[in-house]
């Protein structure tokens, strides 16, 4: 009897153990099924132990909620809330799975205050927290079929790999809708979300009024946040997927490395922000918060006018765009903009009228683009101009990289000038509007001609005799080589570049001499016309011959790569760089001169059938390899590290033995060796040959080197432009050959 007992005891004990092993498995588990339930004081904890779910209270309240918040985060940062509008009263609630197999909150009284709401195929179903902080529901036979998930009903956060809708067809997604105040998590007067309609962009509402929006998505950033190009993390992040078997399409946003916390929300009071958690500091580091200044508010000037940050505070912030005037003067003499602008004069809308007299278009640069406008699908004899010149409501149109042509046929709304990014965008104004807001009498304009010709006149007979005197003390003979330049660190360059850098000691020919050497820059000896000038071929007197770029003297185009080619290719020697010899810097003259390159540039074999055959396999694989070590040079064995930047067919020369030598450094920058990339506001060089991240985001590194010569690569082996599958189905050779490299 005794040993029946002790059986009896051991049995009960172990029961009670399992029931204890229980009750810790359920408060522990990352799901919920039929038979489990997490009451208030349990709790479900994601695999990897990043985020938990179960009842919480906020700061100064007693209220009990059903939310999700990182695991082992102080303070705790709640970032989804389900009964959200039914909070408990007490301790005594429960989250579990309903009879109908709908994850449900229930008070003491098992009286259900929340819901998933979903149309569970059976009553057979599981609740489970997963890594990412998504409460999921799905069948317990086949987890991955699901039938509800937090994600895709939020509250004020949204979460790395949470997927925002963009259908045009259901309008704007109201997806997020913040706290009504810092701790009362029922649901406040502002939202945020998607307008898909035309380029999909991030607005906040308050009501259904619009309070801050991001400008339109290119497929790199949003254009209203142009400081999205600086934060890393932000500008990586952000993805349009591709359409689904629906068509439809998602915004999701992917953390670069999956351990960091990053999170966005929307405050009560209508801010959005970004947070990245640090692991260090152990808090939440701020990364950026919308709206954060006076124009990026709403359309904080009103209509048909420019916020301008940059501006003192007050009126001056302010602006109505040329061509407008304040709808009421004496409210903005009062800061009081709600009114905004309008036209002064009304738009012709008519081709048939006289040049002066019909409607063009003024350029503003640097501008968020205004609110909804439309995109317009182009065909090749079509032009955005074009659509908008044929529409009459039509008040604007912009021609944006990752969008295409957008025209405006609403009130001009929410423009702001940025001091770096932004868009150009073109504003359609009355053919009066366009010289100014009055003519000058007639002759005001006929004394002005003739006053600046005189003093043209006597400024140009001064300059001769002062030139004339100077060059008889310094004259430069062309007879000898030694003579034909002078080799000093001295004024010319000097001047033009600045004693502040390193500038090379580098010969300076004078211009008589060049002059001479070229036949007074004779049409015959015309190499060809370059971006920033035209190339000439020289012989001096002792039979050398080289090759002249001249800057056009009266533009200032091109000042700035002159600069840079003297800074960087004086300093650089490689036999496949092409060599500068010198420059010359006189009065309005500025030329380099390089070594002569009898076979011209690449392009001319690769792409002109006739000659196209005296390039055979081995030689076009020792074009490459030579092209591939001046390229490794600049960026792994010269004393500067070196960007080309334009690196094309075109840029490639050769010599006689039809080795290649790179040229045109106009373009380049100059890295320091533990730099891995630079970005830049000035996207240059030639479209087809651009890596895509400095085409769209203007981030460059020797990666977009590499990118271009790939294009040349596949140039060079195909005889075949890059650009001369425009208008096919491939719409390039990279799409053409990465289209059957697929098939293959």
């Amino acid at each position: 009897m005794a040993g029946f007992y002790r059986i009896l005891t051991l049995v009960m004990n172990l029961l009670m153990l399992f029931q204890l092993c229980s009750i810790v498995s359920c408060s522990t588990s990352n799901s919920i099924t039929r038979n489990q339930t997490i009451r208030d004081g349990d709790s479900l904890v994601s695999n990897d132990g990043s985020f938990e779910v179960g009842f919480f209270s906020p700061k100064n309240s007693t209220l009990r909620y059903v939310g999700i918040w990182y695991k082992n985060i102080e303070p705790q940062t709640v970032v989804w809330v389900a009964n959200r509008e039914k909070p408990l009263l007490d301790h005594n609630g429960a989250l579990k799975i309903a009879d109908d197999g709908n994850l449900v909150v229930v008070n003491g009284q098992n009286v259900t205050v929340w819901s998933t709401s979903a149309k569970p195929e059976s009553n057979n179903t599981v609740a489970a927290l997963l890594r990412t902080g998504d409460l999921v529901l799905s069948s317990d036979s086949d987890r991955n079929k699901w039938y509800w998930e937090s994600f895709d009903n939020p509250t004020d956060t949204f979460l790395p790999s949470m997927r925002v809708r963009v259908d045009p067809s259901l309008g704007e997604n109201h997806g997020f809708v913040p706290w009504k105040s810092e701790n009362d998590p029922s649901p406040g007067r502002y939202s945020m979300g998607i307008d898909p309609n035309g380029a999909p962009e991030i607005v906040i509402w308050e009501g259904e009024k619009r309070k801050w929006r991001s400008g339109p998505w290119n497929s790199a950033i949003f254009t209203g946040i142009p400081d999205m190009h600086r934060v890393t993390n932000y500008i990586r992040g952000f993805k349009l997927s591709p359409p689904d078997r629906d068509g439809i399409v998602y915004f999701t946003y992917v953390t670069i490395n999956s351990s960091d916390f990053l999170r966005f929300r929307i405050r009560f009071d209508g801010v959005q922000e970004q947070f990245r958690w640090n692991k260090d500091a152990k808090n939440w580091t701020l990364l950026q918060k919308k709206p954060d200044t006076e124009c990026e508010n709403y359309n904080r000037c009103g209509n048909y006018s420019v916020c301008d940050d940059s501006k003192e505070f007050g009126s001056g912030k302010c602006s109505c765009i040329d061509g407008f005037e304040p709808v009421y003067q004496d409210q903005w003499n009062n800061m009081n903009f709600s009114g905004g602008c309008k036209r002064r004069v009304a738009l012709n809308c008519s081709q048939n009228l006289v040049a002066d007299k019909r409607d063009g278009f003024k350029v503003l640069k640097r501008m968020k683009l205004p609110d909804f406008g439309s995109v317009v699908p182009l065909n090749s004899l079509v032009t955005c101009k074009d659509v908008c010149v044929r529409d009459c409501s039509c008040n604007a149109y912009a021609v944006v990289g990752g969008i295409g042509c957008m025209i405006w046929t609403r009130e001009l709304i929410d423009i702001e000038r940025f001091k770096l990014g932004g868009n150009y965008i073109n504003i359609r104004l009355a053919g009066s509007e366009l010289g100014g807001k009055e003519k000058p009498k007639i002759w005001i304009i006929i004394v002005s001609v003739i006053g600046a010709f005189l003093l043209g006149l006597c400024i140009w007979i001064s300059c001769k005799r002062l030139k004339a005197f100077l060059w008889k003390k310094k004259d430069l003979p062309v007879s000898d080589t030694r003579d034909n330049s002078v080799n000093f660190k001295s004024s010319p360059i000097n001047v033009l570049v600045g004693d502040q850098v390193d500038t090379p000691d580098l010969p300076v020919f004078s211009f008589d001499s060049v002059a001479s050497a070229t036949g007074d820059f004779a049409e015959e000896n015309k190499l060809g016309q370059g971006g920033f000038g035209t190339v000439y071929k020289g012989n001096f007197s002792e039979g050398r011959e080289i090759a002249v770029k001249r800057l056009s003297g009266k533009s200032k185009q091109g000042l700035e790569e002159f600069k840079n080619e003297i800074l960087l290719i004086a300093k650089l020697q490689h036999r496949n760089l092409v060599r500068l010899l010198g420059c010359c810097i006189e009065d309005n003259e500025k030329m380099l001169l390089y070594e002569y390159m009898p076979n011209k540039s690449l392009d001319r074999f690769l792409f002109d059938e006739s000659k196209r055959g005296s390039l055979d396999w081995r030689k076009r694989w020792e074009i490459i390899g030579g092209i591939a070590r001046g390229l490794l040079y600049l960026h792994r064995d010269s004393r500067l590290k070196i960007i080309h930047r334009d690196l094309k067919a075109s840029n490639i020369l050769l010599d006689t033995e039809m080795n290649p030598k790179i040229s045109d450094f106009g373009m380049a920058r100059i890295f320091n060796y533990r730099q891995d990339q630079a970005n830049t506001i000035r996207v240059v060089g030639t479209y087809g040959y651009m890596a895509p991240e400095y085409a769209m985001e203007g981030i460059f590194s020797e990666k977009s080197d590499v990118y271009s010569f790939g294009v040349l690569i596949l140039e060079i082996v195909s005889g075949r432009k890059n650009i001369s599958f425009r208008g096919s189905e491939h719409g390039s050779l990279i799409g053409y050959v990465s289209f059957y490299s697929f098939q293959v």
